[in-house]
């Protein structure tokens, strides 16, 4: 049976299930889902926990030994599965659909995995494993729910925060739950353990940690996809929060660097999913990286290359040129918009 999130607490309480499945990008969202079946199991008596990261490489002859060596002294025991990548092989399908044919009491198989697509969903196979299990499907918090899912997370937390508070803190996570998270946990110290506490933009500025580490991800993300106008307002974010321009060009370097034999590969005729997959590339950037891979070429990059070491010697003070306008600049070409018009406006704002 497919679940949304917010269903898996009440399928919880209903009959154990021998196999759940969470599947999904949202990394948060999958951690705290897993930690509730965790939680469950320990509640049924499920004393035993193994661990195994599934890749290419990974022998499914070990999964098969784990949930057969069966005793009547053997503690029960959970068995995870972290897939790496959405797609199993054959014989992965095989042990999966000869475990629940087994109908185990002892043994419960949780698979957390990147988001399945609905051709691999619709597949016979699934749809057997499907109706044997409980699947969940971890769905990204749109940007438009952010600000009830963060204001909802807060007063969980004990703290209530005023419109401005809130608007602060959205601006500062940019979406990354994770990062929300983590400034909660900072905000609770404020709270105590059986208190809540009023919270005010004034407070935020003071308590929270800068969190730019992740403004830069999302900077890099945005340009990936073509948005010009989400990539420099983070750009100007991590200017106003006094970022070492230097920080900012060596993630922009590395990603293009990354692109390039991606790119090669792409041009020379292979499909996108194969190039992201041999690349290993983290199931929450497919979506960027894929867009990036398909629009831009290889004379570009090497151009946008260049264009960093000069922005390099501007960052050391080896010219006059300033560090923030130039980045903006290569941004702006990386997101594939127009650059006489972008230098006419930042002649205007300036």
């Amino acid at each position: 049976m497919k679940i949304k999130v917010e269903q898996l607490a009440r399928s919880l309480k209903a009959e154990m299930q021998p196999l759940y499945w969470i599947t999904g990008d949202e990394p948060l969202l999958i951690q705290e889902s897993a930690d509730q079946v965790r939680k469950h199991c320990r509640l049924h008596d499920f004393s035993e926990r193994e661990l195994y990261t599934v890749d290419r490489s990974f022998n499914w002859e070990q999964f098969r030994q784990s949930t057969g060596n069966l005793s009547l002294f053997a503690e029960r025991k959970l068995i995870e599965l972290r897939l790496q990548s959405a797609k199993l092989d054959d014989a992965g399908k095989l042990a999966l659909a000869d475990f629940l044919e087994e109908e185990q009491t002892d043994n419960v198989v949780l698979v957390t995995s990147p988001k399945l697509e609905s051709s691999a969903l619709n597949t016979k196979w699934f749809k057997s494993i499907e109706a044997r299990s409980l699947v969940v499907q971890v769905w990204p918090v749109k940007r438009d729910e952010l600000p009830g899912w963060l204001e909802r997370r807060l007063v969980q937390a004990g703290i209530h925060p005023k419109p401005d508070a809130l608007q602060l803190l959205i601006d500062r996570i940019e979406g990354n739950l994770l990062a929300a998270m983590q400034e909660i946990e900072k905000l609770k110290l404020l709270a105590g353990c059986d208190e809540t506490i009023s919270l005010d933009a004034q407070t935020v500025m003071q308590v929270v940690a800068d969190s730019s580490r992740y403004n830069v991800y999302q900077l890099v993300d945005s340009a990936l996809l073509g948005d010009l106008a989400r990539t420099q307002k983070v750009l100007n974010g991590l200017q106003t929060e006094g970022l070492f321009p230097l920080l900012v060009l060596g993630a922009i370097t590395r990603e293009l660097r990354t692109l390039l034999p991606m790119i090669e590969k792409r041009e020379s005729g292979q499909p996108v999913n194969a190039i992201l997959q041999s690349h290993r590339v983290w199931f929450n950037r497919k979506q960027a990286v894929s867009a990036a891979i398909t629009r831009l070429r290889k004379p570009l990059l090497w151009e946008l290359l260049e264009q960093a070491r000069i922005i390099d010697q501007a960052c050391k003070g080896l010219s006059s040129a300033n560090p923030w306008d130039e980045l903006s600049l290569l941004l702006i070409r990386l997101c594939g918009a127009d650059v006489s018009t972008a230098k006419q406006n930042l002649l205007d704002n300036a």
